[in-house]
């Protein structure tokens, strides 16, 4: 087991002398950082600045307890911890201000995140694990106000599911389970439900987790007053301590930022209940400053009053850390020991100015080096085309005009310079037509890579292994399929657990997990409280530390609980990193055709259009999403598989090679063949158009059904378009509203398949009522696409373009 922070402070005065500098050193670094990142903002080198001023003392103190193998979760004004864990250098921070796009200058985004945004690498450059345990890990930080928190549970339960469970490969991401999460987050963030929610659950779970509250007073110019119920978030908390005896709650730590020997006690006591008694702590951390203020957008003065300034002036972090260095002393064998003199102190922090200055330049000159660079080898090619259009010298007149030179700009020329010769033919052309090939393919990947993995583990890359069947396969519940499947899951690999509400003891509520948790236990198989948002917050977590979680939202109306971790976080990580972290997460969930407005949603296109990055996955029975489950845990790619709540009793017949057959992603399948118009559709749903293409059949029309099963990717084949070709008529029919994922279905199928060539018809979409269906049988009949709706509005495009053959029905 790792050693703590209590357990290794027997040290020589001399060597907590040293600390003491270093940690002093490293605040005015950290410092100087904050005032000259908000330099170069306000003078146009950068576009927007948010800094840690203030925060320096007790994230040194945070520091201290952060080991190997440990991961933080948090916000965008942990620098000083960032740069005392040694995840971030002054130039890394400046290339980050900067937007640099290089990964060895910028490892945490690459240029995709604003500045204040952390991460380390947790992958190689071919998308595989690193070993976790040798290096302190940062998740990559998000905006959006406590968005983070949900990870931090997934992160810290996994050091308790790790004490259990192994795997082969699983000392790579944790020493026995020995490792704490830590949180931070704003005292104004607070006041949103997924801290409240995270923290909840924490404490009902008690997991390593450590909370750091930075308490400031404010959230930008809202004073704390107004952000919750009580000013001290610690008062609030009371009734979540822990009493002695039992296994609920959390431990409670209120200090004040600029008391550096309280802070580093706080800090102490909190890594031994955490790492030994894996219990979650709250620090709060009380009178914090904002030196600067909110951030570059504006000014603190306009909402501080003069006393509330003064105040943060005196009792500034580093201010009161310099004075208690001055003051201190101590008798060693007769001898008076200080730490330091004035002198020392102002060396050191001329030291940290310089040191600042020179990683900045160094930064800003690396940055422009890429422009210039591009300028170079991009221009003359532009130069060489003046002679052949008159525009083309006044272009580059503009350009050179600029003061302050991007790619963008040098791009617009090149492509007005294109523009202009369009329609001429000359070596010159070619030439910067090749220049302009090459480098605007740098830029796509600087700019728009890894949304999805790019790894050998990508699911595209995953080969499909059909079901086999025999003489003795039986005719089964569709429930049994996938009850069945998992089971050979589990067994196969034991790094994946599942968990949600009711997944456990019931085995879910419809029965596929039944006598799961009974064989694998309650940490592979386990019941959760009623909190999507952190069930996808565990889900990540555990993705990110090596395991393969299925995360359960039992209906796919409740998913939207978890929209915005889904889109903010997950949908982001490989984006965000460029390639440096995953979350391969499978989302569990069932819908469609059911009865009731809270049960009957469809939220497709919110899923579709904001979570981009998640494949979304659509089996229209039990055995397609048992094949997808098997798909998806050989690949590092997160998804949404969304089983079809009315299939579960179904008759299916179960293969016989359950846990080894796979659905491939972005493929479709042509259910029923025919000639005269193309059904695309996925689902429930896929049941009913089947339903109507056999009565269409008795009218004459021969309809060719396709199930897409997979949304994202869509069909990367292009088999649709073929389809098409030799239908040339299309109908999409889809559950969700009007416009929603029927209009996705066509864009894809008309613009980038390029179907719209065939048809000789309008197309047509087939969707739901925009409201959501009423109660009961009637209510799905009359809200989304019956039978009957299909066949008319079908016979109808016949009806048209020939009324004799096709007499009309109304």
């Amino acid at each position: 087991m790792q050693t703590t922070y209590i357990e290794t402070q027997q040290i020589s005065f001399q060597d907590f002398k040293n600390q003491i500098l270093e940690d002093y050193r490293l605040g005015r670094i950290s410092r100087e950082m904050s005032y000259l990142g908000r330099r170069e903002v306000l003078t146009g080198k950068a576009k927007f600045g948010i800094f840690g001023d203030g925060k320096e003392l007790p994230q040194l103190a945070m520091a201290k307890v952060f080991r190997n193998g440990d991961f933080r979760s948090g916000y965008y004004r942990d620098q000083t911890f960032a740069l005392a864990v040694d995840a971030l250098t002054v130039e890394s921070f400046f290339a980050q201000l900067y937007a640099d796009t290089s990964v060895e200058r910028e490892p945490a985004s690459a240029g995709r995140q604003m500045n204040g945004h952390f991460a380390t690498r947790s992958l190689n450059e071919d998308g595989s694990w690193k070993d976790l345990t040798a290096q302190k890990n940062i998740s990559s930080d998000i905006s959006p106000t406590a968005g983070q928190m949900p990870r931090l549970l997934g992160l810290a339960q996994a050091s308790k599911i790790y004490k259990s469970v192994k795997f082969e490969g699983s000392e790579k991401f944790s020493n026995e389970g020995n490792e704490i999460a830590f949180g931070t987050i704003g005292d104004a963030s607070t006041a949103e439900g997924h801290f409240w929610e995270t923290l909840n659950a924490a404490c009902a779970l008690q997991v390593p987790m450590i909370v750091s509250i930075w308490d400031d007073g404010y959230g930008i110019s809202v004073p704390t007053k107004n952000q919750r119920a009580k000013a001290d978030i610690a008062e609030m908390l009371s009734g979540f301590q822990r009493k002695e005896g039992e296994n609920q709650g959390c431990e409670i730590i209120q200090v004040k930022a600029w008391d550096y020997p309280a802070l580093l006690d706080a800090y102490a006591r909190a890594e031994q209940f955490a790492r030994v008694e894996s219990v979650p702590v709250v620090v709060h951390v009380i009178e914090v400053t904002q030196p600067q203020g909110h951030s570059t957008s504006g000014s603190h003065e306009r909402y501080k009053n003069e006393e509330r300034l003064s105040w943060e002036s005196q009792f500034d972090g580093l201010v009161k850390f310099r004075e208690w260095v001055l003051n201190y002393s101590i008798e060693i064998e007769g001898k008076e020991e200080i730490i330091a003199s004035v002198e020392e102190l102002d060396a050191i922090d001329d030291e940290a100015k310089k040191i600042v200055k020179a990683g900045q330049k160094n930064a800003w000159e690396n940055y422009q080096k890429t422009i210039t660079d591009l300028i170079k080898s991009v221009l003359p090619l532009v130069e060489n085309l003046k002679g052949q259009n008159s525009e083309i010298e006044g272009y580059i007149g503009q350009f050179n005009k600029l003061v302050s030179k991007a790619k963008k700009d040098i791009f617009h020329l090149t492509r007005k310079a294109l523009l202009a010769t369009r329609g001429t033919s000359s070596a010159e052309r070619t030439q910067l037509m090749q220049k302009y090939n090459e480098v605007f393919e740098i830029e796509k990947d600087n700019y728009s890579s890894h949304l999805y993995s790019q790894s050998q583990w990508k699911a595209e890359n995953v080969k499909e292994v059909k079901p086999v069947y025999s003489d003795s396969s039986e005719d089964v519940d569709g429930r049994v399929v996938v009850r069945n499947n998992f089971d050979k899951i589990f067994e196969k690999y034991p790094e994946t657990l599942v968990f949600g509400e009711d997944a456990g003891n019931i085995g879910d509520v419809n029965q596929g997990l039944e006598g799961m948790q009974e064989k694998y236990g309650e940490v592979r198989v386990a019941d959760t409280g009623i909190r999507e948002a952190t069930i996808l917050g565990q889900g990540i977590g555990m993705a990110m530390r090596g395991l393969r979680p299925i995360a359960e939202i039992q209906y796919l109306d409740y998913i939207l609980y978890c929209l915005q971790g889904m889109s903010d976080d997950l949908a982001t990580v490989q984006y965000r990193t460029k390639g440096g972290q995953k979350a391969p997460v499978i989302i569990r969930t069932r819908g469609h055709r059911l009865e009731g407005v809270w049960h009957s949603g469809s939220p497709m296109a919110g899923i579709l259009n904001l979570s981009k990055g998640i494949l979304v996955l659509v089996p229209r029975n039990l055995t397609k999403a048992a094949g997808f489950y098997n798909t998806m845990l050989q690949s590092d790619d997160p998804a949404v598989i969304v089983e079809c709540l009315n299939g579960y009793r179904l008759k299916e017949k179960q293969p016989d090679n359950l846990g080894e057959f796979t659905v491939p992603v972005g493929q479709i399948e042509v259910t029923k063949e025919g000639k005269d118009v193309t059904l695309v559709t996925y689902g429930s749903t896929w049941r009913v158009v089947m339903d109507a293409a056999d009565e269409l059949e008795k009218l004459g029309i021969s309809a060719e059904v396709i199930d897409v099963q997979s949304l994202i990717p869509f069909d990367l084949t292009n088999e649709i378009a073929e389809s098409v070709k030799r239908t040339n008529r299309l109908v999409v029919i889809d559950e969700d509203v009007e416009g929603g994922t029927s209009a996705f279905i066509l864009q894809q199928i008309l613009e980038k398949q390029k179907a719209f060539r065939y048809l000789d018809s309008d197309p047509l979409t087939i969707a739901a009522n925009d409201h959501r269906p009423a109660y009961a049988s009637d209510g799905d009949y009359f809200s989304k696409p019956s039978s009957d709706d299909m066949v008319e509005k079908i016979y109808a495009m016949f009806n048209e373009t020939n009324p004799q053959k096709y007499p009309a029905i109304f």
